[in-house]
């Protein structure tokens, strides 16, 4: 097992576009949650991790005695080998918690950035302005903390390409270590999809939405980022190694409320309110868990969708060595009609998505369908 995966679901304001499990942190039962993540990860089998990944909701939301028990915990307990990353909100990233983070040996941080210009923060209910982003990063820099990514977003309510220019202006200024650049998606049950819904909110289309994610690949690359997954941009050294757990279909544990985890063929996804997770906890010593099996071809399909999306494809040897057959074989036609379509290339050792197949990535993930 080389991953874990921690979730911190609180939140000191909610975004208008986001739908990942979390509250306000304001009256929650914080303390009680950490003892329930923390009973939660002594069950664990393994103790070794190649990467650790505390995400959420936000944090460095917690307070700085708050976070030095999560992190002594994880000192104490578990061995990280790697990369070991906290998200960050510009605002929260105070020198005391950056102190932290660092003495018990985070090594990288994910800085939620999202935009540089102060109107679009505000209609995204950030929590942060412009001048906290260059605050954090002065922090991060003088404390050694220097391999940090910069989330990003594009196709925002009101952005137009100068503003995406503005950007890479300030990520080639400032030169962090890792790009993620991703494109707003409007999910239900956010305020966002209620505005739209009303008529008082409109977003770019699907062309226009296009033409920017062509504007930020490229940008991107000719002030030295390449592009190695769909939405991700770094040197080969600094490209996130917990993520492509992720996307080369590993396995990986995911503790706190609303994680999800897959294990030995099995995807979980614990119970996602925080109240319910914390109960599940204290009575069971376990959290209450959704499981699904995964069939052989659901296996495979996933090693599609996830593979493709990094630049390099999905190889050739390491579905033979997982599945005992040839990718060439086993999707011999479906292969031939994407070649054709000019959306994946084939090298002989990987299949990957073409520039062309990735703005149509659905059509082409859908083509490797055989469950349905």
């Amino acid at each position: 097992m080389k991953s874990l995966y921690i979730h911190i679901p609180f939140c000191n304001r909610i975004c208008t576009y986001c739908d990942f499990t979390k509250v306000l942190i304001k009256n929650q039962p914080v303390d009680d949650y950490i003892d329930a993540l923390i009973m939660e990860m002594k069950t664990l089998e393994h103790k070794d991790f190649k990467t650790v990944y505390v995400g959420g909701g936000t944090p460095t939301a917690l307070s700085e005695a708050q976070l030095e028990r999560l992190l002594k915990f994880i000192s104490e307990n578990f061995t990280v080998s790697g990369e070991y990353t906290f998200e960050a909100n510009p605002d929260e990233v105070t020198t005391g918690k950056l102190d932290l983070l660092k003495n018990y040996g985070v090594n990288r941080v994910s800085l939620g950035v999202q935009s540089f210009n102060d109107d679009i923060l505000k209609v995204l209910n950030r929590s942060h302005d412009f001048d906290d982003i260059f605050r954090s990063i002065d922090h991060l820099e003088k404390i050694g903390l220097s391999n940090y990514s910069m989330d990003l977003m594009y196709n925002l309510p009101g952005e137009t390409f100068n503003d995406i220019d503005t950007s890479l202006r300030y990520v080639e200024e400032l030169k962090p270590k890792h790009i993620s650049w991703y494109s707003l998606i409007i999910e239900p049950h956010t305020v966002f999809y209620n505005e739209i819904k009303k008529g008082r909110l409109k977003i770019d289309d699907d062309n226009k939405e296009a033409e920017k994610y062509l504007h930020v690949m490229d940008g991107l690359q000719a002030i030295g980022y390449p592009q190695y997954e769909i939405s991700n941009f770094a040197e080969k050294e600094y490209e996130s190694e917990h993520n492509k757990t992720y996307w080369r279909n590993d396995n990986y544990y995911g503790v706190g409320a609303g994680a999800h985890g897959y294990i030995n063929n099995e995807r979980y996804y614990n119970v996602k309110p925080v109240p319910h997770y914390i109960k599940s906890m204290n009575e069971n010593h376990s959290a209450v868990k959704e499981t699904i099996e995964l069939s052989e071809t659901e296996k495979i399909e996933e090693e599609m969708f996830l593979g493709l999306r990094m630049t390099e494809g999905v190889s050739k040897e390491r579905f033979r060595g997982k599945f005992n057959v040839g990718l060439d074989e086993y999707y011999k036609d479906e292969l031939s009609f994407l070649k054709d379509k000019k959306w994946i290339t084939d090298d002989g050792r990987h299949i990957a998505l073409t520039d062309s197949g990735r703005m149509v990535g659905n059509e082409v993930f859908i083509a490797f369908l055989k469950s349905s």
